[in-house]
């Protein structure tokens, strides 16, 4: 293999590209490969076994929770569980799929060859699925999996057996994986624009990858921080979360959540940017208001990073930290509200068509509004109290989540896949596929709502025989919505490995525009060997952004 560090210098100034040849062997090319395409199709591809792990794990809690009385598993496997589906989805399918996702589409939007740092690429991939595996291996063990929430609170945290050192350790290698990914993210972007790509002339989801590249440098380190202490405090005899010994497991909250709030805007940050792309395509007109979009995302970064403590209004904190964090959370309403305002003034009288990625944009945005409101109405303190440890909450994260950040993702896949293999999918079943996620999710979580308004409480096995009529809806909505992703993964096999649907043209929808849809599809090896001349028409923005 050539030297891609010298690749993108050279081939940038001589206008040739020396070895435009894929790597020769299988090994060579997907285990120590660094183009950008093969570790992007990596990281969508464990995204995609991450995502059909954990929501199996979610099926188990469904299933434990279709009756009341214990039924399939113990307490303690059902407590590990629903800590294992929090873990595997965040940071091993929502995460790996924004940067899969990245790692794709952003050298081919900004005009670059490659990303600025192929090697680093390669690792930042390979670590994670020693990280998972590491994670997934404490079901086997002695004591069982981690079981203290997806916060993994102490002391409750730290009273699992083994487990402990390895769900820390797994839970490092991700966080070491993800600042890489963002500092490879943000050297591209700031270093291998195309000439005249100035950086309002930047695709949105250009945009939102930068704001969210940040964000993780800014946190991950905080996660480790509060991960290590916990190590600390069960191997080593500290007591930082330990009363007993002067400590606070207050202070654990604090810390997590410094961590936890600006991260639930990492998963979601990128979906906007999807979302921005999408919409205009399908509605043939500029996104409204680009400017807005990008002060918008900078702003919501900015505040995801004051308003931690709402996640802990109940632990006792001082009125004036009460008031401070409930107003300061409602702020994010009026960022979060532009951009809606901006896709819906988008579509409005656009010449719209409804192709698959257009049904999962819309459906974003609507699902993801109602996910918002609920989160507006956590954001109330009396309120709170009454909502906080409820299945209120499991809805509100789970319409921002699932409805939200899973739903941008699979649009994304449907609009840039053709992009990707240079076939058109199964339009029809793209369709059935969308139209079967959206009725069962809701079917899975809207009931939960009512069952958190009625006071039942989150992460239990069993519960009051008042609950069960909502609780037998929400699981076959969730066992629906479980099988329909099935149909999602075999339109994926059949245009990658089978082959199979119309070839693309290199435009593939029409309406688009962005330097991506000037390549061939599929995409060529190496995108831009010689820098693309801008030209304002090529531009999704290029009449707007003056």
């Amino acid at each position: 293999m050539a030297h891609h560090g010298d690749h993108t210098h050279d081939a940038a100034h001589d206008g040739h590209d020396d070895h435009d040849h894929k790597p020769s062997g299988f090994f060579e090319r997907w285990f120590c490969g660094t183009n950008h395409k093969d570790i992007g199709t990596l990281y969508l591809v464990f995204s995609l076994i991450m995502f059909l792990v954990g929501g199996s794990m979610a099926l188990v809690i469904r299933a434990e929770l279709f009756q009341p009385g214990m039924q399939l598993v113990e307490p303690d496997f059902f407590n590990s569980m629903t800590t294992m589906h929090a873990l595997v989805m965040i940071f091993g399918a929502v995460m790996p799929a924004f940067v899969g996702l990245a790692n794709w589409m952003i050298p081919m939007m900004i005009g670059a060859p490659d990303m600025a740092l192929p090697r680093m690429n390669n690792w930042s991939f390979w670590i994670m699925p020693f990280a998972f595996a590491l994670l997934l291996s404490t079901l086997f063990m002695d004591g069982g999996g981690p079981a203290g929430g997806w916060t993994l609170y102490p002391p409750l945290s730290i009273q699992g057996g083994n487990n402990v050192a390895f769900v820390i350790f797994a839970v490092h290698m991700m966080g070491i994986s993800s600042i890489m990914g963002a500092i490879n993210i943000i050297a591209t972007i700031l270093n291998l624009r195309a000439p005249g790509m100035d950086l309002l002339k930047m695709p949105v989801f250009v945009w939102t990858w930068l704001i969210t590249a940040f964000l993780l440098i800014a946190v991950m380190p905080v996660l480790a921080g509060s991960v290590t202490m916990l190590l600390t405090d069960k191997y080593f005899g500290t007591t930082f979360f330990s009363a007993a010994g002067g400590g606070d497991p207050v202070m654990f909250q604090h810390i997590f959540w410094f961590f936890g709030h600006p991260e639930v805007y990492i998963m979601i940050l990128p979906a906007f940017g999807v979302a921005s792309e999408i919409i205009p395509t399908f509605s043939r007109k500029p996104l409204f208001g680009y400017q807005a979009m990008v002060y918008a995302t900078a702003s919501i970064a900015f505040l995801s990073f004051i308003v931690w403590a709402h996640h802990m209004f109940t632990v006792g904190m001082p009125l004036g930290g009460l008031i401070f964090f409930m107003y300061a959370t409602m702020l994010i309403a009026i960022p979060t509200g532009v951009k809606v305002f901006n896709w819906v003034a988008t579509m409005w009288r656009g010449s719209m068509s409804f192709e698959t990625p257009m049904l999962f944009a819309v459906g974003f945005v609507i699902l993801f509004t109602i996910g918002g409101f609920s989160g507006l109405m956590l954001a109330i303190v009396p309120a709170d109290f009454q909502y906080h440890d409820t299945y209120f909450v499991v809805a509100h994260f789970h319409y921002v989540l699932v409805t939200g950040a899973i739903f941008s993702i699979m649009g994304a896949v449907y609009y840039w896949l053709p992009k990707w293999t240079g076939r058109m999918y199964n339009e029809t079943l793209g369709k059935v596929h969308f139209w079967l996620s959206t009725i069962t999710v809701n079917i899975l979580f809207f009931p939960q709502h009512f069952l958190g308004l009625a006071g039942m409480p989150r992460r239990i096995p069993d519960y009051n025989v008042a609950f069960a009529d909502f609780n037998m809806i929400s699981s076959i909505g969730g066992f629906a919505f479980g099988l329909s992703q099935l149909l999602f993964a075999w339109i994926i096999i059949d245009v990658c490995f089978l082959k199979r649907g119309q070839k693309a043209t290199a435009g593939v929808w029409e309406g688009a525009r962005g330097l991506e849809w000037t390549l061939s599809s599929p995409a060529p090896y190496h995108s831009f060997s010689t820098p693309p001349k801008i030209d304002d028409r090529m531009l999704a923005h290029g009449d707007v952004a003056h």
